[in-house]
C-alpha cells in the first residue's frame, strides 16, 4: 500500500518512489493518475485499474499474481489508499489468502485538513463522503455524524466534491448551524485555500468549486435525544427549502421518534 501525493507530486517518499519502482504490477484507482505520477519517476511499470466499478471482478486475478510471488503496490488517486477508496477490500483479501501486506505511508488530506483548521482537539472523527443520494439519506448520515462528533466533543471531517460542496454546506446548515467549519481545497497545490465560518458564510464565499474540498467542522453540540430543540431545526429546514420528508428524517437522526417526527412537520407547514 503506497501513500500518493495529494497534489504536489514532490511530496512522495523516496521509499514509494522505491517501491513503485520495484513493483510487477501498479493496482491504482485510476490508471492515468498512476501514469503520470510514474512519468514524473520516469519509471515504466505496468498498471491496472481497481475501483469501485470493477473491484470485485479484479481480486481473483491479482489474488493469483500475489500467489505466484509477484509484488502488487497499491496506490489511490491521491493519499493513502483504503481511506475512502476500495482498496480497503484488495487488502483484506490479499491478507486472508496469506499475502504478506506491508504499508508506505504518505500524504492524507485528513490530517493536513485538521492541521490547516487550527482546531484544539484529542483526536477527530472521519465520515468520508456522505451518500450522494437519496437525499434523506444524505441527510440522515451527516445528521448521525453530528451527533456522535457532537457526543464524542470532536471535530468531525468530511470529503466532499466541488458540484456537492455547496449542497453539503446546505444541509449542515440544517444539521448544526452553530458549527465551525473549515473548508479546504487543492491542499498542497499552488492554488490551496482554506476558509472558515459558518456553513452559512461559507456557503455565500464559495463562487469558484475547484478540487475536491476537505471540510472539518468543529463547535458541534453534543445531541439532547427527543429534547432537542426541534423548533429551530424545522425553522432552519424550511428556510434552506427542504422537503417535508428531509425535515422528518433530520428529526429522525436528532432523536424523535418516526411518527412524532411527521406530526410536528405536519403542525409546522
Amino acid at each position: 500500500m503506497v501513500g500518493t501525493p495529494i497534489g504536489n507530486l514532490g511530496d512522495l517518499s523516496p521509499r514509494g518512489a522505491e517501491a513503485l519502482r520495484g513493483a510487477d504490477l501498479i493496482v491504482a484507482e485510476d490508471t492515468r493518475l498512476a501514469a503520470r505520477l510514474l512519468a514524473h519517476l520516469d519509471a515504466r511499470r505496468p498498471t491496472l485499474s481497481f475501483n469501485e466499478h470493477n473491484a470485485t471482478g479484479r481480486l481473483p486475478e491479482l489474488l493469483s499474481r500475489l500467489a505466484a510471488g509477484e509484488t502488487l503496490a497499491l496506490t489511490t488517486d491521491a493519499g493513502m489508499p483504503g481511506v475512502s477508496d476500495p482498496g480497503a477490500l484488495l487488502v483484506a483479501a490479499a491478507r486472508t489468502s496469506g499475502a504478506s501486506v506491508e504499508v508506505v505511508p504518505g500524504p492524507s488530506a485528513v490530517t493536513a485538513a485538521v492541521a490547516l483548521a487550527g482546531v484544539e482537539s484529542g483526536g477527530f472523527l472521519f465520515g468520508g463522503f456522505l451518500p450522494a443520494r437519496p437525499a434523506a439519506t444524505r441527510q440522515t448520515r451527516l445528521q448521525e455524524l453530528v451527533n456522535a462528533s457532537g457526543g464524542l466533543g470532536l471535530p468531525l471531517v468530511l470529503f466532499e466534491a466541488p458540484h456537492r460542496v455547496v449542497d453539503l454546506l446546505r444541509r449542515i446548515e440544517a444539521a448544526a448551524p452553530e458549527a465551525q467549519v473549515a473548508a479546504s481545497r487543492e491542499i498542497t497545490k499552488r492554488h490551496e485555500e482554506t476558509l472558515v465560518g459558518t456553513a452559512a458564510e461559507l456557503g455565500a464565499q464559495l463562487t469558484e468549486l475547484r478540487g475536491e474540498f476537505t471540510l472539518v467542522l468543529s463547535g458541534l453540540r453534543a445531541p439532547s435525544g427527543h429534547g432537542a430543540d426541534v423548533g429551530s431545526l424545522l425553522s432552519v429546514a424550511r428556510r434552506l427549502g427542504l422537503s417535508d420528508r428531509d425535515a422528518v428524517e433530520i428529526l429522525r437522526a436528532a432523536g424523535v421518534p418516526r411518527r412524532d417526527a411527521y406530526r410536528m412537520v405536519q403542525v409546522r407547514q
